[in-house]
């Protein structure tokens, strides 16, 4: 174990806080500030002071588990597992076909497993049925990006910016608990005599720092942005000349958003017509403002389309590709960003590159040594694949994901996962998902592993390997390597699947150079040096489309930069202007009725992440947040009799989730809240809808029909 301090990042959410961990001789690791990391500049929430906790072995995986003959998880040598992964894969495949067998993976995984993951399922596996879990996050936010500006990339400008312009929309986030170091940039807006706009049905922390608050219905941040236009447009606050010169499809755009006037609105969201009024006004009066947005308006049956609503408010107003002005999304999952960038989703090669796309096969295939109509087609969307486990989908490699609590319809997608041949689950802890494999492979995380992940800026990092992982613990990479060897032996597979990460992102600035996330420019030096490096970040002229080493001391021409700021010149359209969305309201896949009368709306907490496989493992962590709960109005609970603390059973159609009473009245009268990270009978997403946006594939969490009962206690 090293005993010195190692710079390095948070495992968890997208700010990627930088931070120093130091070894102890007591073998614990101390986390200390890192305040030359721009994003953060020193400060962290509990869950990454606390991260460390999880590398104690005591609370961790150490050794590879089987299935023994009596149904026990029981423990084998990595010889052992590995040929029984080998084997199951293998089996499905001849029985079944390539498509039979699955592969699902996460936003956690660095940029380099995440690459070798798409091409190991593309090139040994054979098979089209990749996803991950980032499909869940901001895929939504991803399809509208790219069908305004032909690219997606979270931030558009660095977090810097924000405090510097002049008004913030933020739609459907809540940063004070799920990103807490983010929250000062808001408190610094606001100092600078900027104004704060949150959007959310809940008076949640960060809400209560707002100058104005909207609380609109969940489901109906769609109709609310096409108020907020049809005002911008009926009080002569278009830009008419910046329309004019760098967008296209206005006309058809203002004629959708004309149809929602403003007592309409005002009837379906149930945000008074002089907020909306006020909205437009304190959006409009500064020369520069953005709208950021995250799950709230995204993880909806109409995601794209609302996010789609909210960039034509930045365009009519002249807010998108200038400086201190644009849309952006606010990533939730650590590497979300890159993770998606470099293949590990349905329809996507490296670089952002369609799978679709000829060229595009052409380029990677060179790269990948194989023959570009081999490569399967686009497969399954997270949840489609997970629904076709057990019927058309025999056998699943999982890494670093835990469906069984984050997935909508959980108690179905549990009952889907059981019903598989063959279940091999990478990970770090023994998830409710590991615990129903016929194989788990224990990976090392954060701190025992160096790699790459991508901020919600843009910004790709070097996260640096600061401890040894424990003996009997592999990585990812290592992983597929010895897949590789057993699946495709014969034709030298394991030699395209590399055990070190640098070698990996080698390979992988080549597969993504000349694409929209073009890494080329980018190498572990430059990372190390300049605190992160932006994409798109292409390699010098003449560096052989990104060959190795071409970058590093710009011996082929001069370093490009990277690229904090998108958009100032021109968009990525082939056209090079912006394109608006003539979008209309629609209603949620499933409005109340007389049988399930309220909405249901999910989140996060401060305290835990995501399905809390890892957090709630963290004594501290769960001191402050011990277990879920059902945020009621005060007249909910009085017509249900229900005190605080309370338990409570919320129903849909779906199913029936049971946790303790929260009454507040910071939550509007129709709606009721339950967190996500817990399994059991307080697991919120065995109520959630699986119903699609037909464009991203997201499943719509934030709003659902439910009932509230009182249990007898």
């Amino acid at each position: 174990m090293q005993n010195s301090a190692t710079p390095t990042h948070c495992p968890y959410c997208a700010l990627q806080c930088g931070m120093n961990l130091t070894p102890a001789a007591d073998g614990t690791v101390e986390v200390t500030e890192r305040a030359d990391f721009p994003v953060n500049r020193g400060a962290l929430c509990g869950k990454g002071r606390t991260a460390p906790a999880v590398l104690s072995s005591r609370l961790r995986l150490t050794s590879p588990l089987v299935r023994s003959g009596d149904g026990t998880l029981v423990p084998a040598s990595w010889d052992e597992a590995l040929d029984r992964v080998a084997a199951g894969l293998a089996r499905a495949r001849a029985g079944h076909g390539p498509d039979a067998v699955g592969v699902f993976g996460g936003g956690g995984l660095t940029n380099e497993k995440a690459y070798a993951l798409g091409k190991f399922a593309r090139v040994v596996l054979g098979t089209s049925q990749i996803d991950y879990n980032g499909r869940f996050c901001m895929s939504s936010a991803a399809a509208a990006g790219m069908r305004a500006f032909g690219l997606d990339r979270g931030l558009p400008f660095p977090l810097e910016d924000v405090p510097r312009t002049g008004c913030v929309i933020l739609v459907g986030s809540n940063p004070a608990e799920t990103m807490p170091p983010a929250l000062r940039y808001f408190s610094e807006l606001r100092a600078n005599g900027g104004t704060l706009i949150v959007v959310d049905p809940r008076r949640t922390r960060t809400a209560e720092q707002a100058d104005l608050h909207l609380a609109p219905r969940p489901g109906t941040d769609l109709a609310l942005a096409l108020g907020l236009l049809h005002l911008v447009v009926a009080e002569g606050r278009v830009d008419e000349e910046y329309v004019r010169e760098r967008t296209s499809g206005w006309e058809e755009a203002r004629a959708a958003a004309m149809a929602h006037w403003p007592e309409y609105v005002e009837r379906i969201t149930g945000v008074s017509v002089p907020q909306l009024r006020e909205a437009v006004r304190m959006f409009c009066a500064p020369k520069a403002a953005m709208v950021l947005t995250a799950r709230g308006p995204e993880q909806q049956s109409k995601g794209t389309d609302t996010v789609g609503a909210w960039i034509n408010l930045c365009l009519a107003t002249g807010r998108a590709g200038r400086p201190l002005s644009g849309y952006g999304c606010l990533t939730g999952q650590g590497n979300g960003q890159g993770g998606r960038e470099h293949g590990q989703k349905a329809d996507q090669l490296p670089g952002y590159r369609k799978l679709t796309d000829p060229v595009a096969r052409r380029h990677v295939a060179e790269v990948w040594g194989v023959d570009p109509d081999s490569l399967p087609g686009p497969g399954r969307s997270a949840y489609e694949l997970l629904d076709a486990l057990g019927t058309d989908i025999r056998a699943l490699l999982l890494m670093g994901s835990n469906p069984v609590v984050s997935a909508p319809r959980a108690a179905h997608v549990e009952e889907r996962i059981r019903s598989l041949d063959f279940l091999a689950v990478c990970d770090v802890v023994l998830s409710e998902t590991a615990a129903l494999a016929d194989v788990v492979l224990p990976v090392t995380q954060w701190a025992e592993e160096t790699g790459t992940t991508t901020s919600l800026e843009g910004r790709v990092l070097l996260r640096r390997r600061a401890v040894t992982p424990p003996e009997g613990v592999r990585s990812d990479l290592q992983v597929l390597h010895g897949l590789a060897a057993r699946l495709g032996a014969d034709r030298g597979l394991e030699k395209g699947f590399p055990t070190d990460p640098e070698a990996v992102f080698e390979e992988l600035r080549r597969a993504s150079a000349g694409g929209l996330a073009d890494y080329s420019g980018i190498t572990y030096r430059r990372l190390a040096e300049e605190n992160g490096v932006f994409w798109p970040c292409p390699a010098p002229a003449g560096a052989d489309g990104g060959a190795p080493g071409a970058a590093a001391g710009g011996e082929t021409g001069p370093v490009h930069p990277g690229t904090p700021r998108l958009f100032l010149d021109r968009f990525a359209t082939e056209d090079g202007r912006a394109r608006f969305a003539p979008v209309a309201h629609r209603a949620a896949a499933e409005e109340p009725d007389e049988e399930y009368p309220l909405l249901l709306t999910t989140g996060r907490v401060v305290a835990q992440y995501q399905s809390g496989a890892q957090t709630r493992r963290v004594a501290e962590l769960n001191a402050a947040a011990p277990g879920p709960f059902v945020e009621l109005h005060p007249r909910l609970a009085a017509r249900l009799g229900a005190a605080e603390g309370d338990p409570v059973a919320v129903v849909s159609r779906r199913g029936r989730a049971v946790a303790p009473a929260r009454i507040t009245g910071a939550i509007r009268p129709d709606t009721v809240f339950m967190p996500f990270h817990w399994p059991g009978e307080g697991r919120a997403n065995t109520l959630t809808n699986p119903a699609l946006d037909p464009t991203s594939r997201m499943p719509e969490f934030k709003v659902c029909a439910v009932r509230v009962e009182a249990v007898e206690p």
